[in-house]
């Protein structure tokens, strides 16, 4: 059995599930306070459209089954509420299977509301954080070491993010290949950083 967990990995799984917990927050909150104007009831893509149009099967969501801003709201907040119960730590101190549960929750919360999101949610930051977190289900607590297998994916998943955005740029304009788009990458990315004018200001080589 030795030969499928890394018990030396604690440490790795205490950091990567806080850190994950705190993405999850930050994702619920923005959901929570944004999802009216975007996709609520009277929003510019509404769920209630979407749903009516879409099957379950294309696009699993709990808010095929009902659909209110009000629900809607419950479920975001709800998704705040247990990630910041993880991030707190609670998936520490109660048995594997409740750990287990407390990680599924806000993966099928935020996979309902990346379903129906439709432009505003089909950024590849969704995808990913639904894939990474639902790794996390399968990462399990201190009740048992970290399964060597959920670590590959992990790995797997990093090097196919950075290696895929490194062939998609490479194949795409010439000033990738010519190490010049930094020269205006900041001017055009879709959601510019605090630090983005500083970074496009720097000295050119």
């Amino acid at each position: 059995m030795d030969w499928f967990v890394a018990p030396d990995y604690w440490m790795s799984r205490l950091v990567f599930q806080r850190a994950l917990a705190g993405v999850y927050l930050v994702a619920f909150l923005t959901a929570a306070l944004q999802f009216r104007a975007l996709m609520g009831e009277r929003g510019m893509l509404p769920v209630p459209r979407f749903v009516a149009r879409v099957p379950f099967r294309a696009a699993p969501s709990v808010f095929h089954l009902h659909y209110s801003d009000r629900f809607f709201a419950a479920c975001a907040w709800a998704g705040c509420a247990v990630s910041a119960a993880l991030l707190a730590g609670l998936d520490s101190v109660v048995p594997l299977w409740a750990a287990m549960l407390l990680w599924l929750v806000p993966w099928a919360l935020y996979l309902s509301i990346v379903n129906v999101g439709q432009t505003w949610y089909s950024f590849g930051w969704e995808s990913l954080l639904l894939e990474v977190g639902f790794l996390a289900v399968l990462l399990g607590n201190d009740e048992v070491a970290p399964p060597i297998l959920v670590l590959f994916l992990l790995r797997w998943i990093l090097f196919r993010v950075e290696f895929g955005a490194g062939l998609i740029k490479m194949r795409g304009d010439a000033c990738w290949r010519k190490l010049t788009c930094l020269d205006h990458h900041h001017e055009t990315q879709p959601m510019p950083g605090p630090l983005s004018w500083f970074f496009h200001h720097l000295p050119k080589p």
